[in-house]
C-alpha cells in the first residue's frame, strides 16, 4: 500500500495555534499523528510526506513511523536538507518534485509530488495528478490536485485509495487527447 500526507510539523512550537489544531501541547500532537499513521501503515507500506515533516528530533520521529518512509523536503525542512548536503541519507527522496508511477485500474497513473500546489504539472494535460501540502487545507483544488496534508485528514495519512476516490471527484484543466480541446 501507498499513502501520502504533508506538514506534520513535529515539534514546531506555533502549529497547534497557526492551524488551530485541536491540541494542548505539542507532545500530544506528535503522538496523536504517529499513532494515527502507525494504526494504517504498515511494514512494507510506502509513506510519503510531501514536506514540513519536523521542526526538531527530526530522526527521532522518523524512526518511530512505520513503513518505508520518503520525505520530500518542503518550506521548513532545514534540518533534512541539511543532512541531504551532508551526505546523510535515511529513505530521503532528495528532489523537490517527484514524479511517481502507480497502477490504478490496470493503467499507469502519473503522481506528481510536491509540497507547493501547481497550477501546471507534469502531464497535468494528460490526466495525471498532483498531491501537494504547505496550505494546510486553505487552497481549494485546482484540476486534479489537492492538498494531502494532515490538516486535511483528521491527522491520518491519505491511502493511494483515498486519492483515487478523491481524484474522482475532481475535473481535470484540460485532456488534449480529446478532439475538441485541441
Amino acid at each position: 500500500m501507498i499513502y501520502f500526507t504533508a506538514d506534520t510539523h513535529f515539534d514546531h512550537d506555533n502549529i497547534i495555534k497557526y492551524c488551530n489544531r485541536p491540541f494542548e501541547t505539542i507532545e500530544e500532537m506528535n503522538n496523536k499523528i504517529v499513532e494515527n499513521f502507525n494504526s494504517v501503515v504498515k511494514f512494507g507500506d510506502v509513506l510519503y510526506i510531501i514536506g514540513d515533516f519536523a521542526f526538531k528530533n527530526v530522526w527521532e520521529h522518523f524512526d518511530k513511523l512505520n513503513g518505508y518512509v520518503k520525505i520530500i523536503p518542503g518550506s521548513h525542512d532545514k534540518p533534512i536538507t541539511q543532512d541531504i548536503r551532508s551526505g546523510m541519507s535515511r529513505k530521503i527522496v532528495y528532489e523537490r518534485i517527484v514524479n511517481i508511477n502507480v497502477d490504478i485500474d490496470d493503467e499507469k497513473k502519473t503522481i506528481v509530488l510536491c509540497h507547493y500546489a501547481m497550477r501546471s504539472w507534469s502531464l497535468s494535460h494528460y490526466g495525471s495528478w498532483h498531491l501537494y501540502g504547505h496550505h494546510h487545507g486553505k487552497l481549494e483544488s485546482y484540476g486534479l490536485s489537492f492538498d494531502v496534508g494532515v490538516d486535511t485528514n483528521n491527522f491520518f495519512p491519505y491511502s493511494l485509495k483515498d486519492v483515487e476516490k478523491k481524484m474522482k471527484t475532481l475535473n481535470p484543466i484540460v485532456d488534449y487527447r480529446k478532439k475538441d480541446n485541441l
